[in-house]
C-alpha cells in the first residue's frame, strides 16, 4: 500500500506491505481503518467517504469493482486523501 499527504503522516511511512488471501479492496480498507482510525475512511453507514481516491494498479477502484475489487499477489493499492488547490 502507498500513502500520500496526511495519510502518510497517520501511518508513519510512505508504504506498508499487507498480506491477504482472497481479499478485496474493501477488506483491506476495513483493516486499515481499524489499524489507523484517524484516517477516517468510512461514513457512519459503512460506505467509503466520497472524497477519497483509492487506486489498485494505477486505476481508480471506482472504475473497477469498487470496494469489491479483488486483490491479487503483488497488487499495489494507493490511498489518496482529498486534494485542494488551484
Amino acid at each position: 500500500m502507498r500513502f500520500f499527504a496526511n495519510f502518510r503522516d497517520a501511518v508513519g511511512q510512505k508504504t506498508v506491505t499487507w498480506e491477504f488471501e482472497g481479499a478485496t479492496v474493501g477488506d483491506l480498507l476495513q483493516d486499515l481503518g481499524a489499524e489507523y482510525p484517524e484516517m477516517d475512511l468510512f461514513e457512519d453507514d459503512g460506505s467509503l467517504r466520497d472524497f477519497l481516491t483509492i487506486m489498485k494498479g494505477g486505476k481508480d477502484i471506482a472504475h473497477q469493482e469498487g470496494l469489491e475489487t479483488t486483490l491479487e499477489d503483488g497488487d499495489t493499492v494507493s490511498v489518496f486523501p482529498p486534494v485542494a488547490g488551484g
